[in-house]
């Protein structure tokens, strides 16, 4: 079976510094994978790269398309939705504004349906969908974020850091119903987090990326139960 993401030598640059190191790595449909690393160790730089935010050689394809010379919105339009660090939603919209917006490039009549089936995911925003996205709490932002992409219907979700800044049992609460969205809507996840433990719960593989290189990659139980891995990459 063909990978629903494929990734072959990939390297990328800021300037001249050279951050990933000819990287390998394959997605396939509706798995849910962690991309784990210390700080710097190149797991957003991953990210951006394949959604050609960054400078960068290699060959990444998308259910067999080549992404190379496509920009970042055509790559969006594919299937492939990027939610980054620092959430970026629109502080002065509302919640249903951003969700609209969300859909924007759909282009469809089903927007309203959707936002309904965000609400089934995250009540909490439809508690909220009036309210201005800037005065949400740090978590309703995340899920905000999470919710926005998923408008775009995409077959790909890249997630970074969704557990940054938030409370143990807020991130326990949003890495659960990621573990629904996988699931139930067969959305292929590739998740970078700095919470390896629970990341590793969540997911079914996982690399574990050390200065711009993989240096271990496979089920993620088997990483979880790895004690030297844990110790050597993961500080836990």
């Amino acid at each position: 079976m063909s990978a629903l993401l494929s990734v072959k030598d990939l390297r990328a640059y800021y300037g001249p510094v050279q951050a990933l190191h000819g990287l390998d790595f394959a997605l396939q449909q509706g798995s849910l994978t962690a991309l784990l690393g210390a700080n710097g160790a190149g797991k957003t730089t991953t990210l951006r790269a394949i959604c050609a935010m960054v400078r960068a050689t290699g060959a990444i394809s998308f259910d067999g398309t080549p992404l190379a010379g496509r920009a970042t919105e055509n790559i969006v339009r594919l299937g492939i939705a990027h939610v980054p660090q620092g959430r970026g939603t629109f502080a002065t919209m509302s919640v249903a504004e951003n969700l609209q917006l969300g859909a924007i490039s759909r282009g469809d009549n089903k927007i309203g349906a959707d936002i309904e089936r965000m609400y089934g995911h995250f009540p909490v925003l439809k508690e909220r969908h009036r309210q201005q996205a800037g005065t949400l709490s740090g978590g309703e932002q995340q899920m905000l974020a999470v919710a926005r992409a998923l408008m775009l219907r995409p077959r790909l979700l890249l997630l970074d850091e969704p557990s940054f800044g938030l409370a143990p049992l807020v991130v326990r609460e949003l890495f659960g119903i990621l573990g629904k969205i996988n699931r139930d809507d067969n959305v292929t996840i590739l998740v970078v987090e700095q919470n390896a433990e629970l990341a590793l719960a969540l997911a079914d593989q996982a690399y574990v990326i050390e200065t711009g290189r993989i240096v271990m990659a496979g089920p993620a139980a088997e990483i979880a139960a790895n004690q030297d891995v844990r110790k050597s990459y993961l500080g836990y």
